[in-house]
This record gives structure tokens, C-alpha cells and sequence, in this order.
């Protein structure tokens, strides 16, 4: 996919961390060759986590991410750092930036550690080494170079290398052409309703129409309300269909048992590495008691209109399902709990809208409190009593 054509959930984010007036912002212009971030000689200048897409061969599109200093201070400065924290959420690699006058401090070490800890690949960049020769670092293990933000020297070769050791674990992931052969033929529910994006269709559809024409297969995309008319009328018997979680029950009625059958959203959870996590958890619904509180968390930061998935499918679904609502929070975007010690279950969506790292990082945060997580699809398959089929296709990963 070009530069412009991939969704941002697909590039690959690389943070940029220092202290401040590190010139790290300055160093992030010069990669970029974008005024992405302000810089001053006023330190603290940088306030929230900034991003920009550039082209990184051969990687691709990535996103570089520039963050307040980590040393800031004041209550301002506490938020600014509170930000910082969340990027390490999401961030596939790490350049920290270092003062080659100054050389690591202990913040600097403290901040390796914390990626060695993620498994984040990292870069140390000493900075300024127009002016200073660059420290002694004998001891820390991980890649590093000398350049000059200013002077724009050690630009190219800091790219070089950030590609180096970026690429060496960026891989292509499948999304559905991996179940299909060259010739197969595959339905695409998808609805068109008061709540379908205008003028589009959402990334995991698109993800799906790319990865299975990439595969040899023949698509058909169609409404809900055409598709018995479609597999009336095709003529050949489709392999798969893929259809929109809200429509699961529906269209399970409409496919015939003998043609495999799951999600958009099933299969985005294979994708962002947490199905398995989803299948697992989905029989802690069953245990909810009046009272219990669950959390229904989203990527994206939609409109939420009437008919809502989120907030009033789900929550109507678990009512019919269980004889009355949970407690129900609510969160969106970037904004998600690591305390999830009051819930009884999280039930999350696909996360088409953030990376795999960051959709990670939440189930982590579940799994690790012993909190159930759960994704919208699974949840949607097992209270229409097709769980098992909507798996069948992925039989092999079980």
C-alpha cells in the first residue's frame, strides 16, 4: 500500500523520547522534513504527543510520534508526561534522543529498561554532535548514532538504521486471504445503514476486498438486505462469508450451513492478536450477576447515533441474553482504564482504528487483573448461538 492509502492503525509508530532540550523535537523536523514539532530553546516547549506519516524504506508508512520531555515539571509537566506514558502503549520502535554534552543520565537509562521490559527495538541518538563529541555508551546494548538536528548530519543514516532494526520484525499479517484458494468465491455483508460511514467503508472490509483479491479469490460485496438474492442468483457456491457482527444473526438464517460463515469484527480480532483471548473469556458473560459492572470499549471516537453498536446494541443484546443490563462504563480513542479492577468484564471492539501494539496493551492489562476481555464479534456469535461457527473457517488456529 502507498503512503497515503494505508489506514494508520497499519503503519508502524516509532516514538521519539529525551529529556528536555535534548533537541529531540528538532531531530524529529529534521527526519520528517516537516515542521512537525515546535521548537524553542525554551525547554518544554513540546506539550502533547504529536504524529506525522512519512515513508521509511523498507518498511513503508510509518508514523513518527514526538513526546514531551519525560524530565518536564509542574502539574502541567505531570500531564505532559502522563501522555508520553500512553505512547509507550502503542509504539512499535523508540528512538530516545540523548544531549551529547550531557550524555545518559539516569532518566535515560530508566527509559532503556522500560523498553528492553516491552520489547520495544530501540535507537539511542546523541544529539548535537556538531558541538560535542559523543559520550561513552559501551555499556547499554542496543543501536546508537551520532547526528546534528541542526547541521542535518547523521539524518540519512539515522533512517537507515531505524529501518535496520525496525524491519528486521515488521512482517505482513493475513486477514482472510489466507483461508481462501485462487478461484474461491467470498460474500461481504456489509449494511448500509444510519450508521455506515458516509462516502466509505471501515478499514476491516477494506482490509478483507485487499487481502482477498491479493489471494485469487473472486469478492461479491453486498447489502444484508440483497444477500439471499445474491446467493440465489450467483450461481457458485461462495467458500466464505464475511458479514458485519450486527447482522450475525440475520445473515446466519440467510447462509447455508455447509458454507462457512464468521465476521469482519472475528476476523480484526485475529488480526490485532487477541481471538484466541476473546474465545476464551466469552463464557465469563454467562456468570454475570445484576450489579456487575463491564466496561464496553471502543477505538474510534465516532458520532454515536441512534442504533448505536456500542451503546445500545450491545447493551440490548445483553439484556435479552441475560434478563437485565449490567452496570455499563463507556470509553473511546485513547482513553482506556488500565485499573480494570472494578469490572467484571471488558468487551471491546475490533480495533481497526489503533495498532496491534496498543490493542495488546489492553488485553494485557485485562489478562493481568484477571478481568475477562472480550471482543464484539465473539460476543455477538455466542448470544445468537453461532460461536462455533463463526470459528469453523479458523479451525486450525484452535
Amino acid at each position: 500500500m502507498s503512503l497515503n492509502s494505508t489506514p494508520l492503525a497499519n503503519r508502524t509508530h516509532i516514538g521519539f523520547f529525551g529529556k528536555r532540550n535534548s533537541g529531540k523535537s528538532s531531530l524529529v523536523n529534521a527526519v520528517t522534513s516537516q515542521e512537525l514539532s515546535v521548537v524553542s530553546d525554551t525547554p518544554g516547549t513540546t506539550t502533547d504527543p504529536g504524529g506525522k506519516t512519512m515513508e521509511l524504506l523498507p518498511i513503508g508508512p510509518v508514523v513518527i510520534i514526538d513526546t514531551p520531555g519525560f524530565d518536564d515539571e509542574g502539574a502541567l509537566g505531570e500531564l505532559r508526561i502522563k501522555k508520553t506514558r500512553e505512547v509507550l502503549n502503542r509504539i512499535d520502535a523508540a528512538v530516545l534522543v540523548v544531549d551529547s554534552e550531557v550524555g545518559l543520565l539516569e532518566g535515560d537509562r530508566e527509559l532503556l529498561e522500560v523498553f528492553e521490559k516491552r520489547k520495544i527495538p530501540c535507537i539511542v541518538a546523541f544529539n548535537k554532535s556538531d558541538l560535542h563529541i559523543e559520550p561513552d555508551a559501551s555499556d547499554i546494548n542496543v543501536p546508537r548514532i551520532s547526528v546534528s538536528a541542526l547541521r542535518k548530519t547523521g539524518i540519512g543514516e539515522l533512517k537507515e538504521l531505524m529501518g535496520q532494526v525496525i524491519g528486521e520484525g515488521n512482517r505482513d499479517k493475513a486477514f482472510a486471504g489466507d483461508l481462501v484458494e485462487t478461484g474461491d468465491l467470498v460474500i461481504l455483508v456489509i449494511p448500509i445503514d444510519e450508521a455506515a460511514p458516509k462516502g466509505r467503508i471501515i478499514l476491516p472490509q477494506q482490509l478483507a476486498i485487499r487481502d482477498l483479491l491479493e489471494a485469487g479469490a473472486l469478492v461479491l460485496s453486498v447489502k444484508d438486505t440483497e444477500l439471499r438474492f445474491a446467493l440465489d442468483t450467483i450461481g457458485k457456491k461462495p467458500k466464505l462469508v464475511i458479514t458485519d457482527s450486527q447482522a450475525f444473526g440475520e445473515v446466519s438464517r440467510m447462509v447455508p450451513a455447509d458454507i462457512h460463515l464468521t465476521s469482519f469484527s472475528v476476523l480484526m480480532a485475529r488480526y490485532n492478536g487477541f481471538l484466541e483471548t476473546a474465545v476464551e473469556s466469552i463464557k465469563a458473560i454467562d456468570s454475570l450477576k445484576p450489579g456487575d459492572r463491564i466496561l464496553i470499549s471502543e477505538a474510534c471516537t465516532h458520532h454515536r447515533q441512534c442504533g448505536d453498536i456500542g451503546s445500545v446494541k450491545i447493551p440490548a443484546w445483553l439484556n435479552k441474553h441475560l434478563g437485565f443490563t449490567p452496570e455499563l462504563d463507556f470509553s473511546s480513542g485513547r482513553e482506556f482504564p488500565e485499573d480494570l479492577s472494578r469490572y467484571k468484564a471488558v468487551i471491546h471492539c475490533g480495533g481497526c482504528m489503533i495498532n496491534e501494539r496498543e490493542m495488546q496493551f489492553r488485553k494485557n492489562c485485562a489478562i493481568h487483573q484477571g478481568v475477562p476481555f472480550i471482543n464484539y464479534g465473539i460476543l455477538i456469535a455466542y448470544m445468537n448461538n453461532i460461536l462455533e461457527r463463526s470459528l469453523e473457517v479458523l479451525k486450525k488456529e484452535f
